[in-house]
């Protein structure tokens, strides 16, 4: 089980194991704002397992973080959408192919479905008459980098639209 841990201000700032999670509220750097019915037994202790934690002091978020370059990464960044049709997206196409020096970047890479993948192979746009409905380039938003938000639990949800509508 995941724990998600807001910082001081409510904004997500981690998701963690619930273990580290009991720790942090132990050790009185965090509180419980939701918790899953499930015991957490010691011999001196008894608690929920929390889901979502509010540490007690703000912890600087990292600005300078920047996300690694993944299949899933590019797929989750066009919404898993296909760059040229809008189907359903299963692979990662090169806009400009590896066979004609296009690179492995954020900005050569979009998802695609496997048919446009097929039809387009090794060429370029412009000898096929396509074109990208948007420009490629490296996700800039502060929760992309976290794992695990992409598929939040029903106890995060109120937390993560508050930090949104924020």
């Amino acid at each position: 089980m995941k724990t998600l841990v807001l910082n001081a201000g409510y904004e997500p700032l981690s998701i963690v194991p619930f273990t580290r999670a009991v720790v942090l509220v132990l050790t009185g750097k965090a509180t419980v704002l939701a918790a899953e019915d499930v015991p957490v037994r010691s011999e001196h202790l008894n608690l929920d397992q929390p889901s979502v934690i509010l540490l007690t002091r703000y912890v600087r978020p990292p600005h300078d973080r920047r996300v690694s370059l993944s299949r899933r990464g590019v797929l989750r960044r066009d919404n898993h959408r296909c760059a040229y049709c809008a189907k359903p997206a299963t692979t990662v196409d090169h806009v400009v192919p590896r066979s004609r020096g296009g690179v492995n970047s954020w900005e050569n890479l979009v998802a695609c479905c496997r048919e446009c993948n097929n039809r387009k192979g090794d060429r370029s746009l412009a000898e096929i008459g396509w074109k990208l409905s948007f420009h490629p380039q490296e996700p800039r938003t502060g929760q992309f980098w976290m794992r695990g938000i992409d598929k939040p639990v029903e106890q995060w949800r109120p937390f993560l639209e508050l930090s949104r509508a924020a």
